[in-house]
């Protein structure tokens, strides 16, 4: 389920933000109008795209845009005043924020939401393989691990302590961590 989180202090630009997300694909659209209605609102919900109608009821809202772009994995994007958009985009680029100029054609906003859903999936697939590479890197350590012990406490080369590990995984039918993971719990107290 999409979600989106609309931040702005005018009522009426928050209904026609939240039917252009709602035309969009996002089953979800809540409404804030300043920054710690909407602070709580992405806290709790978890939204996947925050949009930031600037100026918001008790700020700039560029402070919030960051905080967000911080605390959150969401798109963050920040509609400003089009005199002020190339500055501002600047300033909230190094945060991985995109800045929308003033006013907004449904045509433009489209190709934002598009991108921001390219962007995402790739930034999924990214996460996925660093988490992938992470375990494998903490299994590693683990076995390495188990190794040490049991160069250190059976006399065993590394290659032996190694094949051990190898034989006993074929032989139990467990993995290299499983077996690893035993010979820490005997040898490691």
């Amino acid at each position: 389920m999409k979600k989106a989180v609309i931040v702005s202090k005018y009522a009426g630009n928050i209904n026609v933000l939240n039917e252009l997300l709602v035309s969009e694909g996002f089953e979800t659209v809540m409404n804030a109008q300043e920054s710690d209605e909407a602070c709580k609102l992405i806290n709790s919900e978890k939204p996947e795209f925050i949009l930031i109608n600037t100026p918001i009821a008790d700020a700039s809202g560029l402070e919030l845009a960051v905080n967000c772009s911080k605390a959150t994995s969401a798109c963050i994007v920040l509609m400003v005043k089009n005199d002020k958009a190339d500055e501002i985009s600047r300033q909230m680029l190094k945060y991985g924020i995109m800045v929308i100029a003033k006013p907004l054609s449904k045509h433009l906003f489209h190709h934002y939401i598009l991108f921001e859903e390219c962007f995402r999936r790739r930034m999924d697939r990214v996460n996925h393989e660093n988490k992938e590479l992470r375990t494998q890197v903490e299994i590693m350590k683990i076995v390495n691990r188990a190794k040490m012990l049991l160069m250190q406490h059976l006399r065993m080369t590394e290659t032996q302590a190694h094949h051990y590990l190898e034989r006993q995984a074929m032989d139990l039918r467990k993995s290299k961590y499983d077996i690893a993971l035993n010979v820490l719990k005997t040898y490691e107290n």
